[in-house]
């Protein structure tokens, strides 16, 4: 079978798994959707009193777009843009999953791991800056946003092919978590957004 039409598919259904809302739902009968931000990702799970299973979210966040990269990766050996495209499809099956009526996260974590398989020496470099941002302000969703916004830096100075594909998905995936971050960026222009840690914070 063509590997791209085998690989994508894939990739989007891995990334459209709802673990924050599965999580919750399991351990504390609750919907995430209706505490705090309704945000379906590892920083509401945890603001919502449940911290571990919001580093469980983050985790396995990361790890089905890591594993949804590394799929196409092994069907396809060598093919970097079947790659770039697959994390591109669980980017989009985290933000809009098909099982929440197309409803989902912001992406960060999830970005995170396509950036990971993708390049490793890049998601370092992110995860540095996330952390560093996150250290100085408190700001979750700052940190998710600089270090979202500098893929492109990494990505392209680690990685060579600069094909069309590759191109775009380097800008797409960052753009569209931040996007998804455009209720926090006017939290953050008017001084109203949460910093992490406190108990009733928005994310």
């Amino acid at each position: 079978m063509n590997p791209w039409l085998l690989s994508i598919p894939i990739a989007y259904l891995l990334g459209s798994i709802p673990f924050g809302y599965l999580l919750v739902k399991i351990f504390r009968h609750e919907d995430i959707r209706a505490t705090g931000s309704g945000n379906i990702g590892a920083t509401n799970v945890a603001r919502s009193g449940a911290k571990g299973l919001g580093i469980a979210t983050l985790l396995l966040d990361l790890g089905k777009a890591f594993l949804a990269v590394k799929i196409a990766q092994h069907l396809a050996p060598g093919n970097y843009d079947l790659a770039v495209v697959a994390a591109v499809a669980a980017i989009l099956g985290h933000v809009y999953p098909i099982w929440l009526g197309f409803r989902g996260g912001k992406g960060v974590a999830s970005a995170l791991g396509v950036f990971l398989a993708l390049t490793p020496a890049a998601a370092a470099c992110i995860f540095a800056v996330f952390l560093i941002i996150v250290l100085i302000t408190r700001y979750v969703s700052l940190a998710s946003i600089i270090g979202s916004a500098t893929f492109p830096l990494f990505g392209f100075y680690f990685v060579h092919q600069r094909t069309p594909i590759v191109i775009a998905g380097f800008l797409f995936i960052p753009l569209l978590v931040i996007v998804k971050h455009r209720e926090n960026i006017r939290r953050l222009l008017a001084g109203t957004e949460s910093r992490f840690g406190k108990k009733k914070a928005v994310a």
